[in-house]
């Protein structure tokens, strides 16, 4: 039995994690094992609950206004017991999260080999995103094994001097996790999206990022409080950060609007099942990229730089940046446009076909022939 330990700690993590948890627990041959760092508790919980995901090992490290550093220590602290415990053939993570990186630390120091769900994805910036992009690079460094979501992601890593060997094509998770969440005739769970007016064309907007706070988010909010005094057959539904750094913003600007609605954050399904409903996707996130383009939904990315370049290249994606009157005139386009909203809704998604979790899985077979189990290095990669 190849013993696998899948580590992650962060509503976005788990959502592209959880297809493949549930699929090792399937698969013949494989011990899994699960621990969550808990880095956002009850975000995180959302996504387990529903789906009935057990954690083997819950570190519980998330307190009130924790810095990075706190995350880091909390883990590699938390994650070394663990791992002297399992003594796990390989551990995986995802991303690109300081839960990602801390745990690939820990596994380094304890020499359990490291595969990366979702490597290879770069921006050439350090500070965008921040701190994400500097921590993937950090976990290149460190793993074993490179589950790339597309061959742009493959080619970054071999620029790298990744061995090829060790780099497997797979897809995106988020893509395995949509056949999971998409239900027919959905019930949200927040009560409000029950009552939207569906005969109206829905925006959906998601930001968050560090590098937006502060004036990019009051440039963000002043463009979509402008689409919605503009265009009265439009809704926009934000479901807001807990950060008060964007929460501040959100309500001071957007509140008071009659066809502007804020809610907490989402719930995966309510999300997932709103965007399949959505016209046009305004976000900073980085997996919102890869599942509207999955239901024909255009993405405007409120950042200056992405790291799913494959999107902009397929057309599924756009660069709004964190200009006001830019955010306005590309989302005004889009709404007028016919054709040029057809041709991105149009586009094919470049992200993957669902079966991301299938195809991590046989390269873990086939990589890992132990002649010792659970001893790293009898492992041959």
């Amino acid at each position: 039995m190849i013993k696998v330990i899948s580590v992650f700690g962060t509503r976005p993590e788990a959502t592209k994690m959880v297809p493949l948890v549930l699929a090792l627990r399937e698969a013949p041959g494989i011990e899994p094992y699960l621990c969550v760092t808990a880095q956002h508790r009850e975000l995180l919980d959302q996504v387990l609950t529903p789906f009935g995901v057990k954690p083997d090992f819950d570190l519980n490290i998330m307190t009130i206004g924790q810095s990075l550093t706190d995350i880091t220590n909390r883990v590699l602290t938390g994650l070394g017991p663990v791992l002297r415990d399992v003594k796990p053939d390989i551990l995986l993570v995802h991303g690109d999260t300081t839960t990602t990186f801390a745990a690939s630390l820990a596994a380094f120091y304890a020499q359990v080999s490291v595969g990366h769900v979702e490597a290879g994805l770069r921006t050439y910036d350090k500070y965008r995103p921040y701190p994400e992009e500097v921590n993937r690079k950090l976990v290149s460094a460190i793993a074993d094994l490179y589950f790339a979501p597309t061959n742009q992601s493959r080619e970054n890593l071999l620029k790298e001097n990744v061995p090829d060997s060790n780099i497997y094509v797979t897809g995106n998770t988020a893509i395995d996790f949509l056949k999971y969440a998409v239900k027919e005739n959905y019930q949200y769970e927040c009560a409000a999206l029950n009552h939207l007016d569906f005969t109206k064309r829905i925006l959906l907007m998601t930001s968050h990022r560090q590098e937006n706070y502060g004036k990019p988010m009051e440039a963000i909010c002043n463009a979509v409080r402008k689409l919605a005094d503009d265009f009265l057959d439009i809704h926009l539904v934000w479901p807001v950060h807990p950060s008060r750094a964007v929460k501040e913003v959100a309500h001071r600007v957007l509140s008071g609007h009659e066809r502007i609605l804020l809610t907490e954050p989402l719930s995966p399904l309510d999300m997932i099942n709103l965007m399949k409903r959505s016209f046009l996707l305004l976000t900073d996130s980085g997996g919102l990229q890869e599942e509207a383009p999955a239901f024909d939904v255009p993405v405007l990315v409120l950042r200056e730089v992405t790291e799913r370049p494959e999107g902009l290249t397929a057309g599924t994606l756009a660069l709004a940046g964190i200009n006001e009157d830019n955010i306005y005139n590309q989302a005004a386009k889009l709404m007028t446009d016919k054709a040029l909203y057809q041709k991105m809704a149009s586009a094919k998604n470049p992200f993957g076909d669902g079966n991301a979790s299938r195809r991590i899985i046989a390269a873990i077979k086939e990589k890992i022939t132990c002649s010792q189990p659970s001893n790293p290095h009898n492992c041959r990669f």
